[in-house]
């Protein structure tokens, strides 16, 4: 039976500008193309996982202005349960994304909706989900209501896994309610200070944080694939060769197929697999919620990788 993954986290308006390059400090160019995407970290985890089959219910919070009422319509065309979704005063979260020519970005988000999604809000929407999983938040919503979801996740006997992006000043404490933290490689360097250039540095960082109390840290590593500790084994994941198009969402998507893959009661081996292969699949497509592949895309990769 698939476990019932549950999302706690953000829901963006995503305006992606395209350009042939960055600008420099105080330097006007041109864009070639605006496009509005869904987005925000938790929509695109909520989607990553639903597409790949597994069950999905998201709380959070839009506003009240017309981009929430589309947020709303993006949850349920994926089939994502939206009932701990919050509709609050004001504008919804919004993320003003650069794309150059190589793929690479940048992203300004202005918080919304998102920075009112409370402890009491999250802890209500999780006990009315009596069959969560997975729970899996992201830090793109208020400390408090990261805390409450993995400590309420935990006290259901749910998976809880955290993607600490962005990196920001979190309780040491709340690790010890955490089954996987997932940071890149720069949000892993930040998170303990240490240097996370090769895979034995990432490695270390991984192993501090598990240190911290964390039962599991992943450190994805773009084209370099991910390297993950315990607390008494460590290993690597290679990536998958693809051409990039666009990056934004590859790491969302890296974590929604790992969850999904975790809801099946695959090996923490084989769900990596899975997230690695939505992640590369993901950065051959604009867009945040339009890149995220379906379960056939992620399976055939996974297989011909094999």
């Amino acid at each position: 039976m698939l476990s019932r993954v549950v999302v706690v986290g953000s829901l963006n308006l995503d305006l992606v500008i395209g350009l042939a390059r960055m600008p420099d400090s105080g330097e006007t160019v041109m864009g070639d193309r605006l496009e509005q995407h869904a987005g925000g970290k938790g929509l695109n985890q909520a989607v990553a996982a639903a597409r790949l089959g597994a069950p999905v219910s998201m709380i959070g919070a839009v506003g009240s202005d017309p981009s929430g009422e589309w947020l709303r319509g993006v949850v349920a065309g994926d089939g994502i349960d939206g009932a701990g979704i919050a509709t609050v005063d004001g504008i919804s979260g919004t993320a003003v994304i650069e794309v150059d020519a190589s793929g690479a970005n940048r992203i300004v988000v202005i918080a919304g909706a998102n920075e009112h999604v409370t402890a009491d809000h999250v802890a209500r929407a999780m006990a009315a989900i009596p069959d969560a999983g997975i729970v899996l938040a992201q830090g793109e919503i208020p400390t408090d209501a990261i805390v409450t979801a993995m400590r309420a996740g935990r006290e259901a006997g749910a998976r809880t896994i955290f993607n600490p992006a962005p990196v920001r000043e979190y309780p040491e404490s709340m690790y010890a309610d955490i089954d996987l933290v997932i940071p890149n490689e720069h949000e892993a360097a930040q998170l303990t200070g240490m240097d996370t250039a090769t895979t034995v540095d990432a490695t270390d960082a991984a192993r501090t944080l598990v240190r911290m109390g964390a039962g599991c840290a992943i450190v994805t590593r773009g084209v370099r694939g991910a390297v993950w500790a315990t607390a008494d084994a460590t290993g690597s994941c290679g990536s998958f060769h693809v051409v990039p198009v666009d990056t934004v969402a590859a790491g969302d998507a890296f974590c929604g197929g790992l969850a999904a893959a975790l809801a099946e009661g695959l090996s923490i081996s084989e769900a990596l697999r899975w997230g690695s292969a939505a992640g590369a699949l993901a950065a051959t497509v604009a867009g945040a919620v339009p890149s995220l592949p379906d379960r056939e895309s992620v399976e055939a990769l996974v297989n011909a990788g094999s």
